[in-house]
């Protein structure tokens, strides 16, 4: 009886350990996506007053929750009966990554506002129509990134049995929603979390310096995500298409993997770029007739 009890904890212990082995795979992989989910979330959970900030971000991590508990089991299904939709969402997926990313690009280089001075109590939204659109459109953009996290995961356990594979994308999930809004919800709170020391510190002293640099730091570290959430944008379409597209494995061996995968990224995104500038030309001028 004990040794049959033992046994079956072996084989949890084994299982577990396989899991954790492709869960810490497919997060490195998945890396990426990640740094522009948490990039895009700290932006749009700023810019309310104080008191509305968490109840905002706790409602876009539920809705992220919504967005894996109906991503994960369907892409598991296709995987088991229909793999080749995997693969196509995936390099769709792939695109659309590489549309984002070269669309902020281009977005910087050519098409900045200028910058207009307006007064602080502008910057601060207190609308309820605001707060719903932004929560919807950061939930809309958490599925689309969502699926590919989540097929990425399972593309790194396709080998595997059906429990590791099940294990490893909930894991991933999990891992994705908690990481990245608890790094926000720390990010989102570091500016209040500033002007209370401030305030203890009357004004002077170590503690205020602490206060006015957690302050200064908050814009920077959200537009440093921006930058490298961009880039990574771009890194993980390239690689996506060099993984999933035979004639475009190995296609460049002499140029190294990274270079080659933001090659990649970067004229998949401006074709696509193009592509749907031409289509938003084209649409209004047949309305038009």
């Amino acid at each position: 009886m004990a040794s049959g009890i033992f046994a079956i904890l072996d084989d949890i212990a084994a299982l577990m350990d396989d899991v954790a082995v492709a869960a810490k795979v497919a997060t490195k992989k998945t890396a990426g996506i990640l740094g522009d989910d948490l990039a895009v979330n700290a932006e749009k959970a700023t810019g309310f007053l104080s008191s509305r900030e968490i109840p905002v971000l706790w409602a876009i991590t539920k809705g992220s929750f919504v967005n894996k508990l109906i991503i994960v089991p369907v892409a598991l299904l296709l995987n088991a009966y229909l793999p080749l939709a995997v693969t196509i969402i995936l390099v769709l997926g792939g695109f659309y990554l590489a549309y984002e990313g070269v669309e902020k690009i281009v977005e910087y280089l050519f098409h900045r506002p200028k910058h207009i001075d307006k007064p602080a109590v502008e910057a601060v939204e207190n609308d309820e129509v605001a707060e719903k659109a932004k929560i919807k459109s950061a939930i809309t953009t958490d599925f689309i990134l969502s699926v590919e996290i989540v097929i990425i995961a399972l593309a790194t356990a396709v080998d595997k049995s059906l429990t590791i594979q099940i294990l490893t994308v909930s894991v991933v999930a999990i891992l994705a929603t908690v990481g990245v809004y608890g790094i926000v919800a720390l990010i989102v709170r570091m500016d209040d979390a500033g002007y209370q020391l401030i305030k203890r510190s009357n004004e002077k002293g170590f503690l205020n310096t602490v206060g006015l640099g957690l302050v200064k730091a908050l814009p920077i570290i959200i537009k440093m995500l921006s930058v490298v959430g961009t880039i990574a944008l771009v890194l993980v379409s390239g690689g996506i298409f060099s993984h999933n597209i035979p004639f475009l494995h190995g296609l460049f061996p002499a140029i190294p993997t990274m270079v080659t995968d933001f090659g990649l990224g970067l004229i998949a995104g401006l074709l696509t770029v193009g592509v749907i500038l031409l289509i938003k030309k084209v649409i209004p001028s047949k309305k038009a007739k």
